[in-house]
């Protein structure tokens, strides 16, 4: 396993990386992706070849509300959503993140997982709305296509229910 899979794998599943680095024996893509209601996801993953492909959604700037508050909706939904888990970075900024061990990553498994965490990006979009925006005010929607709307549609039967398009809002 190495970073030449990684960079295999997204350009099967049509995903050009902003950036890409390696250190210290590892190597990141950082991602830019749209789900069916939040657009411009920024997503990086991390290769660590003997040991996982993490995939880190930043989720929200940094936290303003004391915390204990936000971090019992973390924990709530870490409860509710299976196969990924949100946490605070250390400089206080919400992060969902998703692990992909070595022995069983792939282009299948790497299009799941990030269709995956665009789907839970969408369907807490109006819980997070007052981190993601000034006085929780979501903008209007540009109407652009998105990004990646492949995504979606390749895996909805892997998502179960957060495979379905989530309604108007």
């Amino acid at each position: 396993m190495g970073a030449s899979h990684v960079d295999g794998w997204l350009s099967e599943l049509g995903l050009v990386p902003l950036e890409r680095a390696e250190r210290a024996g590892a190597t990141s893509w950082d991602l830019l992706l749209d789900g069916r209601r939040r657009r411009d996801v920024r997503v990086t993953l991390i290769l660590e070849p003997s040991i996982a492909l993490v995939a880190w959604v930043h989720y929200a700037p940094a936290l303003n509300d004391g915390f204990r508050k936000s971090y019992r909706q973390f924990l709530r939904w870490n409860d509710e959503l299976p196969f990924a888990k949100f946490a605070l970075s250390a400089d206080e900024r919400p992060v969902l993140t998703a692990e992909l061990p070595i022995d069983t990553a792939d282009s299948n498994a790497l299009g799941v997982t990030l269709a995956r965490l665009l789907a839970i990006c969408d369907l807490l979009l109006d819980d997070s709305a007052h981190w993601l925006w000034p006085g929780g005010r979501r903008p209007p929607d540009p109407g652009a296509e998105r990004r990646n709307s492949g995504l979606f549609e390749r895996y909805a039967a892997q998502l179960g229910e957060l495979g379905e398009p989530p309604a108007a809002g």
